[in-house]
């Protein structure tokens, strides 16, 4: 049972469904995010069932658990874009915290009245941030070699989102300890890929560029980040909950740390490549004020998983980027659908006409 309409969740179902024998049961509230236009190619399979239920209902998730008798929960549901939980914290305290404490109280409630053996196997799955664990030295500050997040790395959110994280990776852990519950932890870094909501960097930026707006950048654009392909994502998500130690945290990344204004020429130089325009569409580039306690550096260190559980991403930077922009050209019309209602209230409320 997988919290699965929004961005990852949904590269997670494909991949269940696509690549392995299993069923996969979609729980989702379809907030402005939750897209089920994401999973066309796999709705009409018998492995997969959805239901939209809001994580926060109680009755509506014992229901689920009781018809669908799930063998493991893979917990994506969440409010996840930092800007909005600056400008309206309330939805991310609701769904990141007083969500998963529902969840989690459901899932207990069905996992103590499993049959023995279901009761061992069964497995709880939390999927978090590497924004729990605040922002690293930037090579700015720091000579020589610079630290990155481990499983051990002490929490330091800086933002509403980030602390609603760390918030529900408190909970998930202490289930475990006091009730036994069987969770698992994940953090990962910086998602992209096909089918990525428009609000954020790399969609934002394909999209603007293709239609001659400006391509707002935070400040200088020194932000670093370490970017991870989403299929290779619901990869190590898939391998964390059928293989992982119960009571582990494993963090995920991707190897690729990038600085945002880079990625931003990235894609402006393959744009320049595949659909060339008078002038290059780095022209576009349009600098804004920073947002308030932006985290200059997150970057993982993902040799647990790698040691541990054989995980490795498949797709580099350049792999992963190039295969991005040509599925939004190739998509348009999944654009088309999906830019409309909440979603252009809040760019137009975010950016306006930067």
């Amino acid at each position: 049972m997988t919290g699965g309409a929004g961005f990852i969740g949904s590269a997670v179902v494909r991949h269940i469904v696509r690549e392995t024998q299993d069923s996969v049961v979609n729980v989702d509230k379809l907030t402005y995010a939750g897209n089920l236009e994401s999973l066309a190619e796999v709705a009409d399979s018998e492995r997969y069932a959805f239901e939209q239920v809001d994580i926060c209902d109680r009755e509506a998730l014992d229901r689920v658990f009781a018809e669908h008798r799930p063998d493991a929960v893979m917990h994506l549901a969440a409010e996840s874009h930092v800007d909005r939980s600056i400008s309206g914290p309330a939805a991310f305290i609701e769904t990141n915290i007083v969500g998963t404490y529902v969840l989690l109280e459901a899932a207990r409630n069905y996992w103590n009245n499993l049959e023995a053996d279901r009761k061992t196997a069964f497995r709880f799955h939390h999927i978090s941030t590497d924004e729990v664990y605040g922002d690293l030295p930037h090579p700015d500050e720091q000579a020589g070699e610079l630290p990155l997040f481990t499983e051990t790395t002490a929490y330091a959110p800086s933002s509403p989102y980030s602390a609603s994280k760390a918030s529900s990776d408190h909970l998930v852990r202490a289930w475990r300890r006091t009730y036994g519950l069987p969770t698992l932890v994940t953090n990962c870094s910086n998602n992209y890929g096909p089918y990525h909501f428009p609000e954020k960097l790399i969609p934002l930026v394909i999209l603007n560029a293709l239609e001659g707006k400006p391509l707002p950048v935070y400040g200088k654009g020194d932000q670093i980040r370490d970017w991870l392909y989403v299929e290779d994502h619901a990869r190590a998500l898939y391998k964390v909950v059928t293989t992982g130690v119960v009571g582990e945290t494993y963090n995920i990344g991707g190897h690729n740390e990038k600085q945002n204004l880079d990625v931003v020429h990235t894609i402006c130089d393959l744009l320049d490549e595949m659909v060339p325009k008078a002038g290059s569409y780095r022209d576009q580039i349009t600098y804004v004020t920073d947002r308030p306690g932006h985290d200059r550096r997150y970057a993982i260190d993902a040799s647990k998983i790698g040691a541990k559980l054989g995980w490795q991403p498949q797709e580099t930077f350049e792999s992963g980027i190039r295969k991005t922009v040509q599925w939004y050209l190739e998509h348009q019309q999944w654009v088309s659908n999906v830019r409309s209602g909440s979603y252009q209230n809040w760019i137009t409320q975010q950016y306006g006409d930067k």
